[in-house]
């Protein structure tokens, strides 16, 4: 581990980071040249204090969790992650494998989205990002851990995850999520993560085996979707999907036309956040 190299490559791209990058206002009175050490811990999900100690060269060894998370708050392109990774005593991810960071290009997009839900995920299904609305809508979908990060398995798996959709909709939904998973299966091989997915679902799961069976392939997001918020009900949007070149991320957008049902609930999702209704007598 170089700790005066990766100091001095955290404390550079901090200070090249502006605040309206990451969707943040300016402010009139800022002093620090870029972002703040607290600004860069938040969105890394990690202390300010942790945080410091690594630019003041005093901090541990991060793990590659850690490291995934600074190159995903820094907004860092491949080559600069895989420095980071580097520099930090750590193997840089394969090209090929699918990691927890996320393509430069659609943070970018995803910072300027905060009026309507938005979230990046991978060619498998792992929910890497979600915006504050994605997360009133959704719930907090990256705190899984294990195949659970995938949301095939849990869809196959846990009969709490299919609430979200109305059972009108589950059986489409089940073949669009085998086939998004047969896409990555075909890109990424029998003996990567999308096989060893398949392969687990087959065994617990007769309803994936059966889809499986069918060889459909695609990358495939309803356009006009149903979802149910558990206070707000049945909320109608719109599927926008923006993909990386190498398809291995999207962005997915959900909107409502205006002066819709879906929009004026959008609206109130909005106002209220994570907070829940209270059932009145």
């Amino acid at each position: 581990m170089d700790r005066a190299a990766l100091a001095a490559f955290l404390r550079t791209r901090r200070e090249a980071l502006q605040p309206a990058d990451i969707g943040l206002p300016t402010g009139a009175r800022r002093r620090t040249q870029g972002l703040r050490r607290e600004e860069v811990a938040s969105l890394a999900a990690m202390s300010t204090d942790y945080y410091t100690r690594l630019e003041q060269e005093r901090g541990p060894q991060p793990s590659e969790q850690m490291l995934a998370a600074l190159a995903r708050a820094l907004r860092l392109t491949t080559p600069e992650r895989d420095y980071l990774f580097q520099v930090a005593g750590r193997n840089a991810p394969s090209s090929v494998s699918v990691t927890a960071h996320v393509a430069p290009a659609l943070m970018r997009v995803l910072d300027r989205l905060d009026d309507t839900p938005a979230l990046i995920l991978s060619s498998l299904g792992e929910i890497l990002v979600q915006n504050r609305m994605s997360r009133a809508l959704m719930g907090d979908l990256t705190v899984y851990t294990g195949h659970a990060r995938s949301e095939v398995y849990r869809w196959f798996t846990d009969p709490e995850q299919r609430k979200l959709y109305p059972p009108d909709d589950h059986a489409r939904q089940s073949r669009a999520m085998v086939a998004n998973l047969r896409a990555a299966y075909g890109q990424m091989g029998p003996k990567s993560r999308a096989g060893e997915l398949a392969a687990l679902l087959s065994k617990e799961s007769a309803e994936f085996a059966e889809l499986w069976e069918r060889q459909e392939v695609a990358k495939r997001f309803v356009d006009h979707k149903v979802l149910m918020h558990p206070e707000l009900g049945a909320i109608e949007v719109d599927c926008q999907a923006l993909f990386t070149e190498d398809q291995s991320q999207a962005l997915l957008v959900l909107t409502a036309a205006p002066r819709t049902e879906g929009y004026e609930k959008l609206q109130l999702l909005g106002v209220l956040g994570n907070e829940r209704f209270e059932v009145s007598n």
